[in-house]
């Protein structure tokens, strides 16, 4: 594979496309993601992985049925994390689990323009989706290890790596909610340029109409929401990728002639 290919496969994440459009001074990944993985990954981790990857998967071992629960566990963990982000209690009717921040009663302007809140709403929301979707990992991984030996190493394989690439996902996920207060700056630089405008310099403002339809909070929020579902696909890829492979080797094993 070349590395022309490896940067457009990694470009395709949806979270990187939603970054670039909403901030487009974000770059673009300048590197190959094998060399960059490699740099992840201290001497101990690379013994343990070699030792994984080395291990006897064997052939004959009998296949015991696949979980037929877990695609129905994933689709259900996504519908619940994505109906989390979706209704936030304030621009949608639908109650929310996490609230979108609102302006308190009697804010100022420049208090109510405090980003803080709404880096604690990302925070929650990124909190909720990684113990929803860590447990039905480790729940996929159980299966696969009682499916086969060559199950069981795929499923060790996935918890080295999970183990080994935690901090690392961490520390990138966590400057997701900081990239997205620039967002919030722009949209609030550009709605107190608009009040400019409109009240002839006057720059007249309500904290309490910025949640009312088309507002610029209405639009930040979206903003919020649209980069929230695109982590949460991130998110669920492992997971998903590890069902699918449990799908396979039960579909090869039901079709392999006696």
């Amino acid at each position: 594979m070349t590395r022309e290919l490896q940067r457009a496969t990694f470009n395709r994440s949806a979270l990187v496309r939603v970054l670039s459009d909403t901030l487009p001074e974000v770059p673009d990944p300048k590197y190959d993601f094998g060399e960059r993985l490699g740099q992840w990954l201290d001497f101990s981790d690379a013994l343990t992985l070699f030792s994984v990857l080395n291990t006897e998967a064997g052939s004959g071992t009998p296949v015991a049925p696949a979980n037929s629960d877990l695609p129905a566990q994933l689709t259900r963990v996504r519908g619940h994390l994505s109906d989390s982000i979706r209704n936030d209690g304030v621009f949608s009717p639908e109650p929310a689990r996490i609230p979108f921040p609102t302006p308190l009663p009697n804010a100022t302007p420049e208090s109510a323009a405090d980003f803080s809140p709404y880096h604690r709403y990302y925070l929650a929301h990124q909190r909720d989706m990684n113990s929803a979707i860590t447990a039905l990992r480790a729940n996929v991984r159980k299966a696969l290890a009682g499916q086969s030996a060559a199950g069981k190493q795929l499923a060790d394989l996935d918890a080295a790596f999970e183990k080994f690439l935690f901090t690392r996902e961490r520390n990138l996920l966590s400057n997701i909610p900081i990239m997205l207060g620039k967002r919030f700056d722009q949209r609030y630089t550009e709605h107190r340029a608009a009040l400019a405008n409109e009240f002839a310099n006057d720059g007249a403002d309500d904290p309490t109409t910025w949640t009312q339809p088309g507002s610029w909070l209405e639009a930040f929020c979206h903003d919020a929401q649209t980069m929230l579902l695109a982590e949460l696909e991130l998110r669920l890829k492992p997971v998903a990728g590890l069902i699918a492979a449990l799908g396979s080797a039960a579909e090869t094993k039901e079709t392999k002639p006696q």
